[in-house]
């Protein structure tokens, strides 16, 4: 099976760590003071967060530099998909291999274990063989708005920008799974990436996929991203796409894929990414690794977000577009609705191009400000009927906030 160490071994090249080989980030001129933190995030956010560019990047939101972790700006979601120099960078481990370790010539990945009929090695032009699809869906890390959860918990402060919806092209994992053939004991697809940790007793980042998850005829190993190959911290040169699931699943720099007869049990899948069994609604479980007191984390929550205005903004009076994103698990969504008077009334907002049911989907909404203060609160609804929540759904890790978002806008 491929390994960090016979990748590396194969390009010619080690590991580096993040802080080194890959390129300092780009300080941008705009001091930490001026960085847009959503409101809400921890007291204190603010003197260590800033504006940086990694290599490839516009200016992003530094929480951690290693491992990288870099939200996207609020202005940032003025569209349905979301440019590659400014979607959100997010790692577990801090040795990430530069360009050499993952030379395209060079680069496979392995495809077996104890639940295949046989063994493979893919290369990435191989890969490119395969019947190519595209989709359109949401890449949202599992702890998004974690930063907003009272009391806060631990883990990255990530405000409103751990996201970003990208056209994704690559080959059916189910394609690359009849490859090597499933045998009839296979319950999980494990997968692996060529990052990895920096000591010995740091678990190195696996996860997996039930296999019904895995052979859905979404579920992709994509080599390009909005008509381009992957950018390097976005997974190059071949990613996991799972829509409709969070991020976590979402594996980078993918060089392994096991079929599995038995549960995956790294600290990756428990205890990590786990929340307490019925607390959220889910239609997509993952039986095998459920227990009796938690389940992991799996399809995202309907939620919706304001990106034309940010909290507090002065505005003119009379009519302003107030517009935005809504998006869901992949059920699609069915009504974003906004409210002026704190939810006892809600109207219609207007829907724009439907790109997915794994899409962002926009949204706008023509608000009479009067002089002083407008609050306007935004619910979007899925097509199966979920709705977003009025008050935190409080959980130890900080997962699933879909409160329903208010701003305050400021008319004169």
């Amino acid at each position: 099976m491929m390994t960090r160490r016979r990748l590396l071994e194969a390009a010619g090249a080690g590991v580096v760590c993040a802080a080194g080989g890959l390129g300092a980030p780009l300080r941008s001129a705009a001091d930490a003071a001026s960085v847009p933190l959503s409101p809400g995030v921890p007291v204190g956010l603010d003197g260590s967060a800033v504006l940086e560019a990694l290599p490839g990047k516009e200016p992003l939101i530094k929480l951690s530099y290693r491992p990288p972790n870099y939200e996207s700006p609020l202005h940032y979601f003025d569209t349905p998909i979301t440019p590659n120099d400014r979607f959100y960078v997010r790692y577990h481990l801090t040795d990430i291999p530069d360009a050499k370790a993952l030379d395209a010539k060079t680069y496979k990945i392995a495809i077996g274990g104890e639940g295949a009929n046989a063994q493979a090695e893919i290369t990435l032009d191989e890969l490119k063989r395969f019947p190519a699809y595209e989709i359109v869906a949401v890449n949202q890390c599992s702890g998004n708005r974690r930063g907003l959860s009272q009391p806060h918990v631990p883990g990255v402060q990530w405000g409103y920008g751990a996201m970003g919806c990208a056209r994704w092209k690559g080959a059916r994992l189910k394609d690359l799974l009849d490859k090597v053939g499933l045998k009839k004991e296979a319950i999980e697809i494990a997968f692996n990436g060529a990052d990895g940790p920096l000591f010995d007793k740091t678990p190195d980042f696996i996860k997996s996929l039930p296999v019904w998850k895995a052979i859905d005829e979404s579920t992709l190993v994509a080599y390009e991203m909005n008509g381009e190959p992957l950018p390097h911290f976005n997974g190059y040169p071949a990613r996991l796409v799972v829509p409709g699931w969070t991020g976590t699943y979402w594996m980078k720099h993918l060089i392994d894929i096991s079929v599995l007869t038995r549960p995956q049990g790294g600290f990756w899948m428990n205890p990590a990414y786990r929340i307490p069994a019925g607390q959220f609604p889910a239609v997509a479980r993952f039986v095998t690794q459920e227990t009796a007191t938690t389940v992991p984390i799996t399809e995202m929550v309907v939620n919706s977000l304001i990106t034309s205005h940010a909290d507090g903004a002065a505005v003119k009076a009379g009519t302003i577009t107030v517009r935005g994103l809504a998006w869901d698990g992949g059920y699609g969504i069915r009504a974003v609705e906004a409210s002026i008077d704190g939810g006892q009334s809600w109207s219609t907002a207007m829907l724009g191009e439907d790109l997915g049911r794994y899409a962002f989907r926009l949204w706008s909404f023509d608000l009479t400000a009067k002089p002083g203060k407008n609050t306007l609160t935004v619910n979007a609804t899925s097509n199966r009927g979920e709705t977003q929540t009025t008050t935190l759904l409080f959980n130890p890790a900080g997962y699933h906030n879909n409160v329903r978002q208010s701003v305050t806008l400021n008319a004169a």
